[in-house]
């Protein structure tokens, strides 16, 4: 029975926790690292298949493999760095959408039923490859002072406010925007599953009790949600490489 004293079983961070299938020496493989896993495999074998061997009249699967790349390459890749410039950084933004996606969609895979991106581990180490990228690109373009520049907005012409836009913008950009890349996919992943959680768990709950028409609204609401969500999914997917592509873009900037 739960604190409250109702037996409710109320999602909690209990939720986002996981025993170990197995344990190597001090290693820990569990749920969401089997998940993370067969999402990378997923990405891999599915492009290698469509594309392994294109043909100038694609079948099935390679039509659906292009229709994907296409998307993320002029969608998003091509609106925000143009195309001579974009063309390079597409099979990385491509990885990156569709890894984030389906690490997403698991949420709501029957047995699966987590979204690994809820685990602030993963956006971490994707908004972290998204940052080293990006300072890469914006040192190797632009030199030290220039790069400098480019990540501080510093302007001789702000005059006696200089010092201040300077500590701004280099807290804003080399600080922070690597935490609000990776929160901000992780808190829609995290919370959609503890939405998601609540009303199924209470869906089963009151239909186990006397009020069964409450549960048929609790019911409704998780197809609500389960519709919801994967709308979010694709959002957050598509938001994620987007960022990364702005952020790109503006290491590639020039500096005036």
């Amino acid at each position: 029975m739960s604190d409250n004293g109702c037996g409710f079983p109320a999602p909690g961070l209990h939720s986002f926790l996981f025993k170990p299938i197995v344990t190597v020496g001090g290693f820990e493989f569990n749920k969401v690292m089997l998940l993370a896993l067969i999402t990378t495999l997923i990405v891999t074998v599915f492009f290698s298949a469509a594309f392994g061997k294109a043909k100038v009249v694609p079948g099935k699967l390679q039509m659906v493999g292009e229709a994907g790349y296409d998307f993320v390459r002029r969608g998003i890749v091509y609106e925000t760095l143009g195309k001579r410039e974009g063309e390079k950084y597409v099979p990385l933004m491509v990885s990156l959408f569709f890894f984030i996606w389906i690490m997403n969609v698991w949420s709501v895979i029957p047995l699966a039923q987590f979204p690994v991106a809820s685990i602030i581990a993963f956006p971490a180490v994707l908004a972290g490859v998204v940052y080293v990228t990006w300072m890469v690109l914006t040192f190797k373009k632009h030199g030290f002072a220039g790069g400098f520049k480019n990540l501080t907005g510093y302007d001789k012409s702000l005059g006696a406010v200089l010092p201040l836009v300077v500590v701004i913008e280099f807290f804003s950009n080399v600080l922070v925007r690597p935490f609000t890349h990776a929160v901000r996919l992780f808190a829609n992943m995290f919370a959609g599953h503890l939405l998601l959680v609540m009303f199924t768990v209470a869906s089963w709950y009151l239909l186990n009790s006397y009020m069964i028409p409450a549960a048929g609204v609790s019911f409704v609401m998780t197809v609500i949600m389960v519709l919801f969500e994967l709308f979010v999914q694709a959002i957050q997917a598509y938001v994620f490489v987007l960022l990364a592509c702005s952020y790109v873009q503006g290491a590639l900037a020039e500096h005036h």
